[in-house]
């Protein structure tokens, strides 16, 4: 029988700092847990039989994931409480460039072998790897004539930094592995994207591993270092404002277990994992019910999908400029160390995440996870009844979250990724933007001196323009509504006139028209056009009233992609062009811009499995949700810019039979301190 879990709160200091590592327990591995350090040694080794590795044998690893297991087999061994039943097979799925050849290798654990060897045929390239970036960014430093440009614009070598971004896609038959090279100059500033040296174009080939294009147009001034220092240390006064400290309280430390990469914490219980590709990942997302004594489904997997980045200048220097930054960089590739009290507060604990690098051999992210558990100074739910005669009721409950954490920095952008789970069985997704922005050089100090139709952003500051740009953040989330067969409903708000037979002096309302979606084509939304609900149901559950339990999607502010659809980047970027997919579940189906993003021609996207059309009225449902930023850059953004977040809700409705928190228990102090205002000047 299930043991009801309890909600603990904040009350006293707990300023532990906890960090896991993933290949640190020594247990059966649970059906998701992240490759450890040993399996990918396996790996390397099982393949390190077939293939010479290395950069100098021509064979690379580009992604070594978990191949993902039947889900099938992990919800037999998931829902039998892990007792008689065997959990599926654990494999890994490795892409490896093989003399110009890209190979999709299987690698099965307890045969030790590969058990799938295949050559990959289609448009696209792998994910790029931080080695063969730092390879083809020192060739470019030692290219004579790029050292001799750098001379003749008369700047210093050695204050040159080289930075890679993709190519793209423009209607090119010719796919090789190529990227771009920007040079940017640093010489008195650390805030490297903010002196971008334009003008120039320099493409290296990654299969040749050399220089295969370069041209110097001398073109534009050089944006000035003053102003571009973020670094607390170098800063001079005046300062402000002071924040004061500010820490929660917890006497008996924090209220989440964690089991290997198991997380209960109040009544949910969900496993945590980290991918090259996709970085922190959500799973088995389960909420315990006090009525039915029992955990109940929500969400089978959820992570990361995609980020698109479009830049909005179409000159020759900015055009390619259309970041695919999961597919082409890896968001888990990018994830940083936090840093604690800071990134992550007090009583957080942090996972490492592990990654093959292009040898093969683990690399290891210290602290690139966190989870804690966060005291806003919500509300759960109150209320205060003051009409009872005699008597007045006032009961409150605070409101404590529990947030599992990722930052990653592609390039010059921090994108710091919550997952936070609340007692009321809420999730919330939410992307915050911080960093640098990408900018260009003008002659321009002032607005009044623009000559141009179009600058295509905004001056931030001198001689600078910040660059309009999109971002749209794409997450995956197959929910799992008390069991796998689901259906989407759209139920639409409707104003209608109040009938004659109604004799009262109220001349319209509006009312819902409720429709289940049957096939994958009715159910893409452009949210904002009309006023509706969207849920994802279970109508094999009824609650006792005969309502499908659900959960129901609450959208955050909506940004929509306003490219056209036949411009190459939007080609490949179709997956904006909805705010809102729902698909039938194919495990193959994981990265919205497909397997194989770089340089990619948009044939296998989250568009195009879409336009299928499969029924999905009760079937195994998977929803895709675009966080959308149009980002017009403004003085404030520079020289680094205050996060900016945005995100959405995945809330119960009528899945419990009421209130899931009315029984919370009130927290006890002793005391508390009493504030008197006080002028500071």
């Amino acid at each position: 029988m299930a043991q009801q879990p309890q909600l603990h709160f904040p009350i006293l200091i707990f300023t532990s700092i906890f960090v896991i590592s993933f290949s640190s327990f020594i247990r059966p591995p649970h059906p998701f847990d992240p490759l450890t350090e040993s399996e990918f040694k396996l790996i390397r080794n099982v393949i390190k039989k077939k293939y010479p590795v290395g950069p100098a044998h021509r064979f690379t690893f580009q992604y070594v994931g978990l191949n993902e297991p039947d889900k099938s087999g992990v919800l037999s061994w998931h829902l039998s409480l892990h007792h008689n039943v065997t959990p599926p097979p654990r494999q890994a799925f490795v892409i490896a460039r093989e003399n110009r050849k890209t190979r999709e290798i299987v690698v099965d654990f307890s045969s030790r072998a590969i058990v799938s060897d295949i050559i990959r045929v289609g448009h696209g390239n792998p994910m790029l790897t931080i080695d063969e970036q730092e390879v083809a960014t020192e060739l470019v430093l030692k290219f004579k004539p790029f050292r001799q440009s750098i001379r003749r614009r008369g700047l210093k070598v050695s204050e040159v930094v080289v930075t890679s971004s993709t190519m793209g896609w423009f209607g090119e038959k010719d796919t090789d592995r190529l990227i771009k090279t920007i040079p940017f100059y640093l010489n008195g500033s650390v805030n490297t994207y903010l002196r971008p040296i334009e003008g120039m174009t320099i493409i290296v080939n990654l299969e040749k591993m050399k220089v295969t294009t370069f041209k110097d147009r001398f073109m534009g001034p050089l944006p000035k270092a003053n102003g571009t220092e973020y670094r607390f240390s170098k800063l001079k006064p005046p300062f402000g404002p002071t924040l004061k400290n500010s820490i929660f309280l917890q006497p008996n430390g924090p209220g989440f277990k964690i089991d290997g990469h198991v997380v209960r914490w109040a009544n949910w219980e969900f496993h945590i994992s980290f991918d090259v590709r996709a970085g922190l990942i959500i799973s088995l997302a389960s909420i315990f019910d006090i009525d039915m004594n029992k955990y109940r489904q929500v969400l089978y997997k959820g992570h990361l999908s995609e980020m698109y980045v479009p830049y909005m200048d179409p000159s020759e220097d900015w055009y390619f400029i259309t970041y695919l930054d999961c597919g082409e960089f890896g968001c888990g590739q990018s994830a940083v160390s936090l840093e604690p009290y800071t990134d992550c507060p007090a009583g957080a604990v942090f996972f490492d995440g592990i990654f093959a690098g292009q040898d093969g051999t683990p690399t290891n992210i210290s602290k690139a996870m966190c989870i804690f558990e966060k005291n806003a100074g919500d509300i759960m739910w109150r209320h205060t009844e003051a009409e009872v005669p005699g008597l007045e009721i006032t009961e409150v409950r605070p409101d404590v979250s529990l947030v599992a954490r990722m930052v990653t920095t592609v390039g010059n952008y921090d994108y710091i990724v919550d997952y936070e789970f609340k007692p009321s069985g809420a999730i919330k997704m939410e992307v915050g933007l911080t960093g640098v922005l990408e900018v260009k050089p003008v002659e321009y100090v002032h607005t009044s001196e623009i000559k141009e139709d179009d600058i295509h952003g905004t001056i931030v500051a001198d001689n600078t323009v910040g660059v309009n740009h999109d971002h749209f953040v794409t997450y995956r989330l197959d929910l799992d509504i008390d069991g796998t067969e689901n259906s989407f409903v759209r139920t639409e708000l409707v104003t209608k006139r109040t009938p004659k037979s109604v004799k009262t002096p109220r001349k319209s309302y509006w009312t819902t028209n409720r429709k289940t979606v049957k096939t994958e084509a009715e159910a893409r939304v452009k949210l904002g056009l009309r006023a509706e609900e969207l849920m994802v149901v279970n109508p094999n559950r009824l609650t006792k009233h005969g309502n499908e339990v659900g959960y129901r999607l609450f959208p955050g502010p909506v940004s929509g992609t306003l490219m056209a659809h036949d411009d190459y980047p939007q080609i490949r970027g179709a997956f904006t062009n909805y705010n809102v997919w729902i698909t039938l579940y194919n495990k193959s189906e994981v990265w919205a811009s497909g397997l194989y993003a770089d340089r990619s021609q948009g044939d296998d996207t989250l568009a195009v499995w879409s336009q299928r059309n499969r029924e999905i009225e009760k079937k195994d449902i998977v929803m895709w949700y675009t966080v959308g930023f149009h980002h017009v850059p403004c003085q404030e953004d520079f020289p680094t810019m205050p996060t900016l977040s945005s995100g959405f809700e995945l809330r119960p409705a009528n899945f419990f039979e009421q209130n899931p928190v009315l029984k919370t228990k009130p927290i006890k102090l002793s005391s508390a301190p009493k504030c008197t205002p006080k002028n500071e000047y």
